[in-house]
């Protein structure tokens, strides 16, 4: 019978530190911090800290400057915009990948929040993932207007009805959460795009400017590139823009159905 085991050095220790809050001024949440540093400690922890609610804003992003700036400013995670624009705070939160940013306390009940780097991912420090494969893969579909015929000395114009075909595409903000939820990525992440990679894909193939539909779809015509998906869902239920990931790279499966006249 098969036996498998986690990594050397990777599973979490039992007993992380606590940084209990004084003098509150408002409800206390407890934060439960995944946190690792690779140049000191040996196997990850999950660290402890009370926060008080009364003066920190209503976001779990709050939460976390308010550990980082008033407690412990050791803790490392990504973070940008705050509006949910750019995708840099991206991180597993009471099981769920979502935004810090867009997240409210409020929203995950009166209970502790427990804050994880998104999984499946190599993980830099605490809550920073790796996402250099990532862009990569991203950078593999060439996602940019490819022409054959001579540039316009305008614009390349489109009509609304071929804009419309756009939404629900172009607003992905590639923030992984969708990739990272997704068990056939777990699998085959080497060689599977992935949620993310195959939505942005195919909205250069649905985009009516493109005039490079024959090579794309070559180029994603692989057992594992796209055929990996299994229609697991996972993308979709936990996209924080709302998107759905899961249709995108159906309708691409539908567009190498029709190229072969099936």
């Amino acid at each position: 019978m098969a036996e498998l085991t986690l990594p050397k050095n990777s599973k979490v220790q039992k007993q992380g530190k606590h940084y209990p809050v004084q003098n509150p001024k408002g409800a206390v949440r407890t934060f439960k911090v995944y946190r690792w540093d690779p140049d000191q400690d040996a196997r990850p922890r999950v660290d402890s800290y009370e926060i008080d609610t009364g003066s920190c804003g209503p976001m779990v992003l709050d939460g976390l400057l308010k550990i980082k700036n008033e407690i412990d400013p050791t803790l490392a995670f990504r973070r940008s915009c705050r509006e949910g624009v750019c995708g840099s705070c991206a991180m597993n939160i009471e099981g769920t990948n979502t935004l810090a940013c867009t997240c409210s306390m409020a929203s995950l009940g009166s209970g502790e929040v427990r804050v994880f780097p998104l999984p499946h991912m190599p993980v830099v420090k605490d809550l920073v993932p790796d996402l250099t494969h990532f862009f990569a893969q991203y950078a593999s579909i060439k996602p940019w207007l490819r022409s054959q015929s001579p540039a316009p000395s305008g614009e390349r114009l489109q009509s609304k009805e071929d804009r419309k075909k756009l939404d629900g595409l172009y607003e992905c903000i590639l923030c992984a959460c969708c990739s990272t939820a997704c068990p056939s990525y777990w699998w085959n992440g080497d060689r599977y795009l992935g949620p993310a990679i195959l939505l942005q894909a195919y909205r250069w193939l649905a985009d009516s400017r493109d005039e490079d539909t024959g090579a794309r779809l070559d180029e994603l015509e692989d057992p594992f590139k796209l055929y990996r998906c299994h229609t697991i869902m996972n993308c979709t239920r936990t996209c924080p823009k709302g998107l759905n990931p899961a249709k995108a790279i159906a309708e691409i499966k539908k567009l190498m159905v029709a190229r072969r006249g099936l």
